[in-house]
């Protein structure tokens, strides 16, 4: 065991990233080899005088990276891996599209080690996952894929399943298949904007329903097939970005319902279903041989896996889809696919749900404290709040305002299909940001709500 005792830069930092980030820079430096041994935990809290728990988690983090191992009984001791160049870039780790309604990101040790795990399974089959592979997805990945469905009630055979480069590019392709040029598609009367984007590409019409607190109108979807002849629906039913809106499981049935009564196909965005303790069932359960289910991993996992689920209404089906993203994307990331399977099949993708659902019941607590007062629509395990704005303010004085704060905000005009955007605005919780610096952030935003409002 070496005297080792670490140079902390005191830069404002939590202590455990400088200590962890101190062995690094020691490894490189070569003041610590592979090897060496580093003190006991106990003991280099005692020299720090800092907590115990502080230095546990240091040398967690440390491990994560790779650049120590712990054996039990034994200690920790470097091994020297990001000597070779392995530690944090970061230029990627401060990438972040503040647009975007992202989920929070894990930040506990031991899952981030068995995140790290799934990489090292990767790298392991790195050469044959840079061939060009299946469109949609191996057996083997379809295996992985329908045990991960399963949990939101759905076993369809393989043959339906389509794994596929996440939920943007699949909505686009399955469009392409249902409709043509000028035809119409009916959603919700505040939408996912990717869906008015693809509307665009397409030269498709969108034709947004009226929604309750339960989803879109029964009678409104009654109507607006009758009137307009549409190809398509598509819907958000669980916590519909932006409103929140769960749809619960009487209004799906009657949506199912019409929909089958009219031949009509559906597509059932369900980015967010894996995120709540117990959603409601699909409503692809209710009417399979009419709707196309996306599993997106984007909310429950990770953006940047770019990979959903996808259930096709037939076997025929999955291969005319198939055929569409071949022209769209060619295929899902083989390496993406590989990770996510590792994934699922060891647990650590559970883990990451998990850890997502618990960080997002905690930081709405924080909105709920922040904004106590205003009027929002939200869910316990949403990523953002549906926030409807004072008397006397305005969205784009508010989006001047908090300009170059780190909270997303997106005003309604961006999810509005027909009418005029109300004063509203969809105000995100997640990302790397932190739960202190979310309450602050918060904070400014109802100082500059209420004194703009009551003229301060």
């Amino acid at each position: 065991m070496i005297d080792w005792i670490p140079e902390l830069p005191r830069s404002g930092k939590p202590l455990y990233l400088e200590i962890a980030e101190a062995i690094a820079s020691d490894v490189k430096a070569g003041r610590l080899k592979s090897g060496d041994r580093l003190p006991p935990q106990r003991r280099l809290a005692k020299r720090l005088a800092i907590d115990f728990t502080t230095v546990s988690r240091a040398y967690a983090e440390a491990r994560t990276r790779g650049l120590v191992d712990s054996h039990v009984g034994r200690g920790t001791f470097v091994d020297g891996g990001e000597a070779l160049g392995a530690g944090p870039d970061e230029v990627r780790g401060e990438a972040e599209d503040l647009t975007m309604n992202m989920p929070p990101e894990p930040t506990d040790p031991a899952l981030l080690a068995k995140m790290r795990e799934g990489l090292a399974y990767v790298g392991a089959n790195l050469v044959p996952l840079l061939r060009y592979q299946s469109t949609t997805g191996s057996e083997k990945d379809k295996v992985a894929a329908s045990s991960w469905l399963s949990m939101r009630g759905m076993v369809p055979k393989l043959e339906r399943i389509a794994v596929t480069p996440g939920g943007h590019p699949t909505i686009t392709a399955i469009l392409s298949l249902l409709a043509s040029a000028g035809d119409t598609v009916l959603c919700e009367e505040i939408t996912y904007p990717g869906l008015r984007a693809i509307a665009r590409l397409l030269d498709l019409r969108l034709v947004g329903l009226k929604m309750d607190r339960d989803g879109i109108l029964p009678d409104a979807l009654e109507a607006a097939i009758r009137q307009t002849s549409p190809k398509a629906l598509y819907l958000n039913p669980t916590l519909q970005n932006p409103t929140t809106v769960t749809m619960p499981t009487a209004r799906r049935l009657a949506v199912a319902e019409i929909l089958t009564r009219h031949g009509l196909p559906a597509i059932e965005d369900d980015a967010y279903g894996f995120i709540p303790q117990k959603a409601p069932a699909p409503l692809a359960v209710s009417a399979p041989d009419l709707i196309w289910h996306i599993g997106g991993l984007a909310k429950c996992i990770g953006a940047g896996l770019r990979l959903a689920y996808t259930v096709a209404p037939s076997g025929k089906d999955a291969l005319q889809l198939t055929q569409a993203l071949k022209a769209i994307s060619g295929m899902a990331s083989p390496i993406s696919v590989a990770l996510a399977t590792q994934w699922i099949e060891d647990g650590t993708a559970d883990g990451i749900r998990r850890f997502i659902r618990a960080e997002s019941e905690a930081r709405q607590e924080i909105a709920a404290q922040a904004l106590e007062g205003f009027d929002y629509d939200t869910n316990q395990y949403a990523f953002n709040i549906w926030l409807r704005l004072p008397e006397g303010s305005g969205r784009a004085d508010l989006m001047g305002r908090m300009a170059g704060r780190h909270v997303g905000i997106m005003p309604s005009d961006a999810f509005t299909v027909t009418g005029t955007p109300e004063e509203t605005v969809r105000v995100c919780l997640g990302g790397q940001i932190s739960r202190e610096r979310l309450r602050a952030e918060l904070m400014v935003m109802a100082s500059a709500l209420a004194s703009h409002a009551w003229g301060g």
